[in-house]
Formats: structure tokens, C-alpha cells, sequence
């Protein structure tokens, strides 16, 4: 049975997808309120466009951050496939409200291009989930056994 992963794709969920979810989390829970107002280190500032200060929420949010980006960083280091395939149905799960929320409800500080290309921005993570679930399929193709079970116990567990 095939669990591996190419390696183009743990690369891609690790660095692509969980480094910046880790990033983004350690900035919120470390400096919530320099978070707060600067992210994301450049203009527009996008969470302060939608005040008030909150430090309990801002945490929260870093936590739900820092999570993702554990999870993808860990799946991709396992290299199991059904430990990445979770880590990015978590990701989809964090990101389309996300997504939702930014495309429907533009934050009133903010233009009209710069709410559209935060959603879009936002977006495009979904699309990189898309990629990397896609070449797990043709990886699994390529290894020749298409009757793969969609579950798998990560290697950890093994030990």
C-alpha cells in the first residue's frame, strides 16, 4: 500500500500553507495588539480595518493559526497521505468561512480593491490546498495502486 507522498507536495503544504499559518499564530499570541494593528506588516492593515482592539479574540484567532500551521507542517513531515489529506480538509475547514466572511462583509477602513484582494488573497490558499490534494492523487496514480485505503495510521503512532 502507497502512503507516501511526493516530495513536491510535503514541501508545498509545509512551507507554502503551514509556515505562514505558524507565522501569522505566533505574531497574534506573542503581540496581539502589534498584530492587531500591523498586520500584515504593510498597508493595508487589515484586521485593525475592522476595530475594536480585542486581545482575547486576537489570541484565539493566533491560536487557530499556530494550529493549522502545526497540523500541515506535521502531516507534511510524516509524509502520509491521509494525514495530509486531513491536515488540508482542516485547513478548508479554518479557511472558508474565512473566505466567506472577507468576501462578503468588506471592512468599511479598507477600499473596494483592497477588501477584493484580501478575499482573493485569502483564496488562493484554498487553490493551493486544491493543487496539493490534486498531485497526492496522481502521486498515488503513479505508484500504480489505485485501490489505496483513504485512511492510514501516521508513522508516529507506529512507534
Amino acid at each position: 500500500m502507497a502512503t507516501d507522498v511526493a516530495r513536491w507536495v510535503r514541501l508545498g503544504v509545509a512551507v507554502a500553507m503551514g509556515v505562514p499559518q505558524l507565522v501569522i499564530g505566533l505574531w497574534a499570541l506573542v503581540a496581539p495588539e502589534r498584530w492587531f494593528l500591523s498586520f500584515p506588516g504593510f498597508d493595508p492593515r487589515l484586521v485593525a480595518a475592522e476595530p475594536p482592539y480585542n486581545e482575547h479574540l486576537a489570541r484565539d484567532v493566533g491560536a487557530g493559526f499556530f494550529a493549522t500551521g502545526v497540523v500541515l507542517i506535521v502531516a507534511a513531515a510524516w509524509a502520509n497521505r491521509a494525514a495530509i489529506q486531513i491536515a488540508l480538509l482542516g485547513f478548508a475547514a479554518f479557511t472558508v468561512p474565512h473566505v466567506t466572511y472577507h468576501a462578503t462583509k468588506p471592512a468599511d477602513a479598507l477600499t473596494g480593491i483592497e477588501n477584493a484582494v484580501n478575499a482573493l488573497t485569502l483564496a488562493s490558499g484554498l487553490v493551493l490546498a486544491t493543487v496539493f490534494a490534486w498531485g497526492m492523487r496522481t502521486s498515488a496514480a503513479s505508484v500504480g495502486d489505485a485501490s489505496e485505503s483513504a485512511i492510514a495510521t501516521p508513522p508516529l503512532v507506529n512507534r
